[in-house]
């Protein structure tokens, strides 16, 4: 059976380099857990290290942090849908909103449970996802400002997530401008400036970040080592905290170029080869892993003499070559994935989640 593991002392190594750097620059971070979804074992092994304050998208995942332990501070970071009102203000205590109509309704139900919700307000800085829009911005505070039971504690933004909208000195000051005009315009102070998120971390490094800029939500960085900016690994970090293994469930010598009229396969695909290898054949070795749990972009076996060839929803086809590793049904294969396969597999309800230290693979 495929599982992922978790290295937790690998995971603590990228922590405490991020938590050092943050700390020397005197800024805030808050973890991001999405891509856990809600493991409650994997989000243990986070609250382990330390962290005060935990982001998620799932008002689902924040209930199984505040039941691990009711002292982290829970942020939602995406603007609440209205029916999910009421769990946003049981489960977090900080949410991102850009809509003055969602955040009448959290007043609402913050003052029927007699609490105060604080809010960041994102501000849309060209990525064209959530944001207000800057010329709405002080009419939207002026509305906020009056509500009850809301207490706004920061301006904030999200770049890269979706069209790649990379971050730089211009925008961010933008940002913190923003920050000052709305504190002067209606005397009121704003502790966070949330402009900074894994793809922000080289503008530290580089003396590039505005210094009014105090607050950063990172997942990415912490659990892949990831410089996103550059789309490489940082110096002294693990890009090797998760691994994927996958059993091998058969092991053949086949032609390398399938045999009869081809269609379309199960993602709709009509694939072409090659004819020249029509009289070619390599071994190859199946997986217990497929498109249900992963797609085939976003892992590759960690060996370089193997290399994926194709899937379906529940099956994964690795070229062994000439099999000189001597590959044999029942032994495992190690993957190395991306973010958007760890997130893919960690949502899968098919693949195990352990902690690498839990085990002693044999892995081919």
């Amino acid at each position: 059976m495929a599982f992922i593991t978790l290295n937790k002392k690998k995971l603590k190594e990228n922590y405490q380099k991020l938590d050092a750097l943050f700390k020397s620059r005197h800024i805030d971070w808050a973890v991001v857990s999405k891509l856990l979804c809600g493991n409650k074992k994997y989000l243990e092994a986070v609250i382990e290290l330390g962290v005060t304050q935990i982001c998620d998208s799932r008002v689902s995942n924040l209930k199984a942090i505040k039941a691990i332990n009711p002292a982290i501070e829970t942020v939602f970071i995406k603007p609440p849908a209205k029916r999910s009102i009421s769990g946003v203000v049981d489960f977090a205590d900080i949410s991102f909103n850009t809509e003055l109509e969602t955040i009448r309704l959290l007043s609402d139900a913050a003052v029927q449970r007699g609490k105060i919700h604080k809010v960041v307000i994102m501000i849309e800085l060209g990525e064209l996802r959530e944001g207000v829009m800057r010329e709405h911005l002080v009419d939207f505070y002026s509305d906020i400002f009056k509500l009850p039971g809301i207490e706004v504690i920061g301006i904030g933004t999200n770049l890269t997530c979706m069209y790649g909208v990379l971050p730089n000195h211009d925008k961010l000051i933008q940002l913190c401008i923003y920050k000052q005009l709305i504190e002067t315009k209606f005397n009121r102070k704003i502790p966070y400036v949330s402009g900074g998120a894994s793809v922000t971390i080289p503008l530290i490094e580089n003396g590039l970040l505005p210094a009014g800029v105090n607050h950063f939500r990172v997942g990415e960085t912490l659990y892949l080592g990831t410089d996103v900016y550059h789309n490489t690994t940082f110096d002294q970090m693990h890009n090797d905290v998760f691994k994927l293994y996958a059993e091998v469930i058969e092991v053949n010598e086949k032609p390398m170029v399938p045999m009869g009229e081809l269609g379309h396969n199960l993602t709709g695909d009509v694939l072409a080869f090659d004819q020249h290898s029509a009289q070619q054949s390599a071994h190859r070795a199946i997986v217990d892993v497929g498109l249900l749990d992963i797609e085939k972009e976003h892992f590759e076996p960690v060996r370089k003499d193997m290399q994926i060839v194709g899937s379906s929803s529940d099956m994964t086809v690795i070229d062994l070559g000439q099999n000189e590793q001597g590959i044999k049904t029942g032994d495992l294969i190690e993957f190395k994935m991306d973010y958007m396969g760890i997130l893919r597999i960690m949502h899968s309800r098919y693949i195990d989640k352990k902690f690498e230290q839990e085990i002693k693979p044999e892995v081919a």
